[in-house]
């Protein structure tokens, strides 16, 4: 029996393998980016970049995976998977369009199962504009530092829950989530570090990015997470440079799941990639989103973090503490349930789907508005007609047949009791020279 195809791939050198076969096999041109250093298994570290569809296109879609290195366990999943269905013709890429797919942006992070580089970098809180200084702390940080990084192993008879449960109760858990996760930029062994300057993975994306997209007049860019929101669900989250188009982008996708970072989120981090990108854009017209689907509790994953963090500053490779930390965030971050993975999976699916149709315009009534036209030709515009078929259909009633004149009553016929100004009026009616009140235009899409 054929076995079932699996995008998940259990190493980063497997992962980066088989995109890059992947990419070729779908006519792909590949980029290379290799950087210093080694994965555990001697394997070298790059960043690919995979360039499918228009030489010169109009519009590109850009899906990104692995800035947040084990992260990239499920973002490389959903690449591999994309352009196998692409190969395999169950996609299309629209005309003029161009998908780019930088695969494993920290490769460091995805090949040990860290979130953070080989500096211990959070590289979504290291894009930082020139005038910016890598400096400073969130409100409350210093109150969380020392329970957030010990400086001492992972074990199991850390009481860190109990003590998490503690501070969210007493702060509230907005409070912990805003010191924690919006970046901090003083303790460069600890969770969520900005860094000193800008990493070499960051200078290649501000460097490189805008030729990927080939001169594209529009992006949409899309940056795979998890570890945010309820199990194996999705939101679609819009950075504060973006937040004056949500419309635009709960008419392209489930206006349901998007959230403006800030608002309906929990935290809004300084450095992230999109919001530079959409700073640094210029004339183009660029829109992100970070596309985070969930896993497991706040608390949980915040645990395996720091679990992680400790584990690799102060354990050992190979010792039982640090497997079992590495095992952990693995899981928190790229559940092996099936059922989680096939979820996630087929949602990222669909909003890569969204993302590429979104350059079609949206469907509106048949007949348009000629109101504007009207008033340039110096007449009056005609109301837009609404067909009524499917309200008499419901009612049970037939509906009248355009193009044929209603049979009207005949006037002559009127009863003797109306008044002789009665009867002008409904002649008038009948043989057509005053305008009837018309229908009421149909409702449109915004």
């Amino acid at each position: 029996m054929r076995q079932a195809f699996d995008p998940f791939s259990r190493t980063y050198a497997a992962a980066r393998e088989r995109f890059r076969e992947a990419a070729r096999a779908a006519a792909g041109v590949i980029e290379g980016h290799v950087l210093s250093g080694q994965g555990p298994d001697g394997c070298e570290l790059a960043v690919d970049v995979a360039l499918v569809g228009a030489r010169n296109p109009r519009r590109a879609v850009v899906v990104s995976s692995g800035l947040h290195g084990v992260e990239g366990f499920f973002g490389s999943a959903v690449q591999l998977a994309w352009l196998r269905r692409l190969r395999g013709g169950a996609l299309s890429i629209p005309g003029g369009t161009l998908v780019v797919l930088p695969h494993a942006v920290n490769p460091f992070g995805f090949a040990w199962r860290r979130r953070a580089n080989e500096d211990n970098v959070d590289l979504n809180r290291n894009f930082l504009d020139d005038g910016e200084t890598y400096a400073g702390v969130p409100e409350h940080y210093d109150g969380v530092h020392d329970l957030l990084n010990p400086p001492t192993p992972p074990s199991r008879l850390d009481a860190f829950r109990l003590r998490a449960a503690w501070a969210v109760r007493r702060h509230g858990l907005s409070v912990l989530q805003n010191a924690v996760a919006t970046g901090q930029y003083e303790h460069p062994a600890g969770l969520f570090f900005g860094g000193r300057e800008a990493a070499v993975s960051t200078r290649l994306v501000q460097e490189r990015f805008w030729d990927w997209t080939r001169a594209a007049e529009e992006v949409v860019h899309l940056d795979l997470h998890t570890g945010l929101g309820a199990y194996a669900d999705y939101r679609l989250l819009i950075e504060p440079p973006h937040v004056h188009d949500l419309g635009w982008y709960r008419s392209r996708f489930d206006p349901e799941r998007v959230a403006a970072v800030g608002g309906d989120t929990p935290y809004a981090a300084r450095g992230v990639m999109g919001a530079w990108l959409a700073r640094h854009a210029g004339p183009r017209g660029y829109r992100f989103a970070c596309l985070e689907l969930g896993t497991y509790g706040t608390l949980r994953v915040l645990a395996a973090l720091r679990a992680e963090n400790r584990a690799h500053h102060h354990s050992v490779p190979g010792a039982a503490a640090y497997r079992r930390a590495k095992r952990e965030l693995v899981e928190c971050f790229c559940p092996a349930s099936g059922v989680w993975r096939r979820k996630a999976l087929d949602r990222a699916l669909e909003v890569i789907e969204q993302a590429l149709a979104s350059g079609a315009p949206i469907a509106r009534p048949e007949r348009q508005d000629d109101s504007h036209e009207a008033r340039r030709e110096g007449r009056e515009a005609e109301p837009a007609r609404r067909d009524d078929s499917h309200e008499a259909r419901r009612e049970g009633r037939e509906t009248p047949q355009r193009g044929k004149p209603k049979r009207r009553r005949n006037v002559s016929r009127a009863k003797k009791t109306k008044s002789t100004k009665n009867a002008r009026t409904q002649e008038t009616a009948a043989d057509g020279s005053r305008p009837l009140t018309p229908r009421s235009p149909g409702r449109r899409r915004s």
